[in-house]
């Protein structure tokens, strides 16, 4: 499998992901089958969001098939997406929502930390200030170890990068 490497991270992860948005359809044996048969074949960064099935469905599938993998959680990239709230029909990127959609999916895939988080899709009314703080206090915590943006124009990662560092 070749790898790539991410900005600011030594660590070469497959270039091939492992969407991880449809698991919560499957039984936890036959997602456990997925995660493995994926990370046999060289696939070991494995991507959710919050809004993957109701109430994290797709994190919290994840979480208990993957206890049944035998696989250790170093030998893995997780990476979650954060900033879609359906519930209320909107984008958040406040830090509030940033900080709790965070330690919400730490407890849904049952683990410490995330390898990276994506802000998913574009909250109009952000402020920057507001998503370095958060981005700062994860960082701070060990809760995540690299950050990045989905679905943003050029223009939106420019104002970003002006305050997180």
């Amino acid at each position: 499998m070749q790898t790539i490497s991410i900005v600011n991270d030594p660590q070469a992860v497959p270039e091939i992901v492992q969407g991880c948005m449809r698991m919560p359809d499957l039984s936890d044996q036959d997602a456990a089958q997925v995660i493995k048969t994926a990370y046999e074949a060289g696939i070991t960064f494995f991507d959710h969001a919050t809004c993957y099935g109701e109430d994290g469905a797709d994190e919290r599938k994840f979480g208990q098939a993957f206890k049944l993998t035998g696989l250790k959680r170093e030998d893995i990239f997780l990476q979650s997406k954060c900033g879609l709230r359906f519930e209320r029909q909107e984008f958040d990127w406040t830090k509030e929502n940033i900080l709790a959609s965070v330690d919400e999916s730490l407890e849904h895939l049952q683990t410490g930390y995330l390898d990276s988080l994506l802000l998913h899709r574009p909250d109009l009314i952000f402020d920057p200030k507001e998503v370095a703080q958060a981005f700062d206090e994860l960082e701070r915590t060990g809760k995540v170890r690299y950050f990045g943006v989905s679905n943003l124009m050029p223009l939106q990662i420019e104002l970003l990068k002006k305050y997180v560092k």
